[in-house]
């Protein structure tokens, strides 16, 4: 796959998560709790997603091959956008952020460009059950079922939408006035959160607990992404030592860099199950909104 080291820890994680949620789905089909095969849908399209992200669905634009970060004030990777594309651009010349901050929006970047990747997917998904139900000549319980997948389905990219509508208002406003020093957030997944958790049916006391949850999840984050960066650091180092022939200076770059990675891993699998369950205590409160 050419994947570098970070994003081969990212890959685990995610195929770890879909591992787990697989064998949930598979303890709840043989207890008959599936039988719409909603939950059968979204594993498929979450695999896609992971797929597409990595590079293993057969198109090679779509292979993330590089690492998260700039390296030499240079990306690796597009954005595949023109509005992004020109954002981007913009905020580079702009002279007001410093290396750090181009860091952090540059990942801000990279977010709002998967969320855009993931939308396309469901939408794909959702055109295809649409057409199928419209070729359907006698209508029948099962379809009334699959009526309520297919509302479900526009409803969550409805949600998707408008994260992807005050995502694209926030990079727009970041990328001309610089960082607000006086922000509540900076991880751009807890900003999201955030704004969507404003929008939902929460009570005064259970938004404040959110809040806190929140911070939390964000100190979670920027471990991750230390361990990210001293894991490719780690990489690079290995990869030098390896050319020199000292055996022992090998030995314990290879037993540092395998520590990094393992806790590299073990903190992606954290973070993004985490976020799992923020989302969906998110999309909850979202779904009471409209009832």
């Amino acid at each position: 796959l050419h994947l570098s080291a970070v994003k081969l820890a990212e890959l685990h994680s995610d195929l770890k998560i879909q591992e787990k949620d697989e064998l949930s789905w598979k303890k709840l089909k043989a207890e008959g709790l599936d039988e719409d095969g909603e939950k059968e849908a979204k594993l498929r399209r979450n695999l896609n997603v992971i797929m597409t992200k990595y590079g293993m669905n057969g198109k090679k634009d779509s292979q993330l091959i590089d690492t998260n970060y700039i390296k030499d004030g240079i990306e690796s990777d597009t954005l595949d956008d023109p509005r992004l594309e020109k954002l981007w651009s913009k905020a580079k010349t702009s002279g007001k952020f410093s290396d750090e901050e181009l860091d952090k929006l540059w990942r801000e970047f990279k977010h709002h460009k998967e969320k855009i990747h993931e939308y396309n997917i469901l939408l794909e998904t959702v055109s295809r059950t649409e057409d199928i139900h419209k070729n359907v000549i006698n209508p029948s319980e099962e379809n009334l079922v699959k009526e309520e997948i297919l509302h479900n389905k526009h409803r969550e990219l409805k949600e998707k939408l408008r994260s992807i509508n005050q995502g694209f208002e926030r990079l727009r406003k970041v990328s001309h006035q610089g960082y607000d020093t006086t922000s509540e957030f900076e991880e751009p997944r807890v900003i999201d959160l955030w704004d969507m958790a404003k929008s939902a049916n929460f009570t005064e006391k259970e938004l404040e607990s959110f809040r806190e949850e929140l911070k939390h999840f964000e100190a979670k984050i920027e471990k991750h992404h230390h361990y990210q960066k001293q894991l490719e650091i780690s990489h690079q180092k290995l990869k030098h030592v390896e050319g020199t022939g000292d055996k022992e200076h090998l030995n314990r770059n290879k037993e540092k860099y395998a520590m990094l990675e393992e806790k590299t891993k073990e903190l992606g699998y954290k973070v993004k199950k985490h976020l799992q369950d923020l989302s969906s205590r998110i999309s909850q409160g979202l779904q009471h909104n409209e009832l």
